[in-house]
């Protein structure tokens, strides 16, 4: 049972890493990429929008990490789920939205 609360950790830290892009964006103003824009994941989505997904996203983060199991700062293998979880999503919206964005590094 304990490789279903990893499995829980690591999408909740791809949720927390999900959530602040969208947040900041939505917080400065700014429009950002989002799931409900034409094309999805492409084009902009109000501040509005992004406030409310990165809300959701940040919600979402800390039901699988806090309310799932017993996660505890102080155990590496969870800090290493939800740390991996963030990590590799946080690489893949560096390169995402980097294409949007001006940067063009590999």
């Amino acid at each position: 049972m304990a490789w279903l609360y990893a499995v829980s950790y690591f999408f909740g830290g791809a949720f927390l890493a999900n959530a602040v892009p969208h947040f900041v964006s939505g917080v400065m103003g700014r429009p950002f990429q989002s799931p409900f824009a034409t094309p999805s994941g492409e084009g902009l989505s109000s501040s509005t929008v992004n406030v409310l997904w990165g809300f959701f996203n940040a919600v979402a983060g800390y039901g699988l990490i806090c309310r799932v199991g017993d996660f505890a700062v102080r155990n590496t293998a969870d800090v290493l789920a939800s740390g991996a979880g963030a990590l590799l999503l946080s690489m893949f919206m560096a390169r995402h939205f980097g294409r949007f964005h001006g940067s063009n590094t590999p």
